[in-house]
């Protein structure tokens, strides 16, 4: 099973950010569907059923406070000067990322770069790199925050008509003295 570590994003931020991307410009791709944007905190890749138990039992042991998250920032990850994912930056999770690598790192290499980002547009092709640069620096909106109670494992279902996600556990939050 291929598995990763995840914040769900609240109905009411997908429905801003489904707003958000109406206003990408023409591209050849796909816009990330509404009810998959979350924000990975870890892929973790094929797992067996043993490693998933050892997995579960881990991340229940992380302790951690309910997160303010906010979403500022669009931009793109390119590949040759192309564009070839659009994305929104997410403040606010660096911390429980450090703690998930942390506590699987017993079975998986800690995170090399962890850039918190939420994927909203994977690209193909298009037409004028320079052209769709400028109209992704031009969308402009107001930052989005929320307060996620807990992060949750996934599986991650590879099919024909794309990723299909289904929730194994979730892992709640706790009120921590700071």
């Amino acid at each position: 099973m291929r598995a990763f570590v995840a914040i769900s994003i609240p109905e009411e931020i997908k429905n801003r950010i489904s707003e958000i991307q109406n206003q990408i410009p023409k591209f050849n791709g796909k816009l990330t569907e509404k009810e998959n944007l979350h924000l990975t905190l870890k892929f973790l890749g094929e797992i067996s059923q043993d490693l998933l138990e050892n997995v579960k039992s881990a991340l229940s042991r992380i302790k951690f406070p309910t997160l303010s998250l906010l979403i500022n920032k669009l931009g793109t990850f390119n590949y040759q000067n192309n564009p070839r994912i659009v994305w929104l930056h997410i403040n606010g999770a660096d911390e429980l990322q450090r703690k998930v690598d942390s506590a699987l790192s017993e079975f998986f290499r800690p995170e090399e770069r962890f850039m918190s980002h939420l994927t909203i547009a994977r690209v193909k092709y298009v037409d004028n790199t320079k052209k769709f640069s400028e109209e992704i620096e031009k969308i402009k909106f107001p930052n989005l925050s929320f307060e996620p109670g807990s992060f949750e494992l996934i599986e991650s279902c590879l099919t024909k008509q794309g990723s299909v996600y289904k929730l194994i556990e979730t892992y709640r939050t706790e009120r921590l003295n700071k």
